[in-house]
């Protein structure tokens, strides 16, 4: 079904379960991060093995469609004593500024509180400043780096927690 057919329909997002939603997950991140960045080891690991470095670990990526069309993604990552890292978001760009960004982030909340996280963190850019100002507007407050921890991105320059 054409995307402009499949955006007449609601947004599902659910767990990734098959090889399909892994291969969106990599190709819609990789979009992203090779058009304003480059390709990190760290974004490798958890691309190439979403299933191994991510679910195998206690962790959930989502994954949004319109119709059949696989539009977004995001990663909830256990990091240790109740913390989880909000990861790997991604939204196609046929499809921004409709609110599915907000869509996932609030499924995202809702999955780590589910997996019992007592706070949400993340690092993001200045150089993505429609995110930064989303990630503020669900509740995430700017923190100093080092309140994160070693963060496995050069490209991390805005750090930021959700008490949840």
């Amino acid at each position: 079904m054409p995307l402009a057919a499949a955006q007449r329909r609601p947004v599902v997002i659910d767990e990734m379960t098959s090889a399909e939603d892994a291969q969106a997950f990599r190709e819609l991140n990789e979009e992203w991060i090779t058009l304003l960045f480059s390709m990190e080891d760290a974004d490798r690991a958890l691309l190439n093995d979403p299933a191994g470095r991510i679910q195998g670990v206690g962790g959930v990526v989502l994954i949004a469609r319109l119709g059949e069309e696989r539009v977004g993604c995001v990663a909830v990552l256990p990091t240790g004593n109740g913390v989880f890292e909000l990861s790997k978001m991604a939204v196609s760009p046929a499809v921004r500024n409709r609110g599915l960004g907000r869509s996932l982030i609030m499924a995202a909340i809702d999955t780590a509180r589910r997996l019992g996280a007592a706070s949400l963190f993340l690092g993001s850019s200045t150089k993505l400043p429609a995110a930064v100002h989303l990630y503020e507007s669900v509740g995430f407050a700017h923190v100093p780096a080092e309140r994160i921890g070693p963060m496995p991105y050069e490209r991390a320059d805005v750090f930021m927690e959700l008490q949840l």
